[in-house]
């Protein structure tokens, strides 16, 4: 196997947790080419196995997503901050069900954004959905202490900036 296809390979993003549709509420740039879904899931990063959690902006090329990485608009990230923190809280809870979340009621949440609304569900598309899920729930309690130092960090500068 050759670098590139072994690279390729190693940085699949399965994901877990996803906003379908997301050119609709996309800022300035709604309903433009750009990018068509955001998602948080799983990818493996190194050698060894370990599962990690990773955030992707699904873009569209015109023929297909497109797997490059891009420079991301602030709004972007802000979206894809609103993601993090609603998948971290549904995992907080997400134990009173069997598989993590609701089969009957996979989405997650419903935000509104300036004139439409981000819909945040379970990625219900991949057949080892169930394992996939359990990995992802597994590495946000890997890196709780990590991520719970950075949110509060967020949370800090947010209040002291009025929000």
């Amino acid at each position: 196997m050759n670098r590139r296809k072994k690279d390729a390979v190693a940085l699949e993003h399965k994901p877990v947790v996803v906003v379908k549709h997301y050119e609709k509420v996309d800022g300035r740039l709604a309903s433009n080419m750009g990018a068509k879904a955001l998602s948080l899931g799983l990818a493996q990063w190194d050698d060894r196995g370990k599962v990690n959690i990773s955030a992707k902006v699904w873009e569209n090329t015109g023929e297909k997503c497109s797997v490059q990485s891009e420079e991301l608009p602030l709004h972007r990230v802000l979206d894809l901050s609103i993601l993090i923190c609603r998948s971290l809280d549904h995992f907080q809870e997400a134990y009173r069900h069997e598989h993590q979340y609701d089969p009957q009621e996979p989405v997650i949440d419903r935000i509104a954004l300036q004139g439409n609304a981000m819909t945040l569900g379970i990625s219900i598309d991949d057949e080892s959905m169930n394992e996939n899920i359990q990995l992802f729930s597994q590495a946000l309690q890997d890196d709780d202490e990590m991520n719970s130092e950075r949110l509060r960090t967020l949370a800090k500068i947010l209040k002291d900036m009025g929000y």
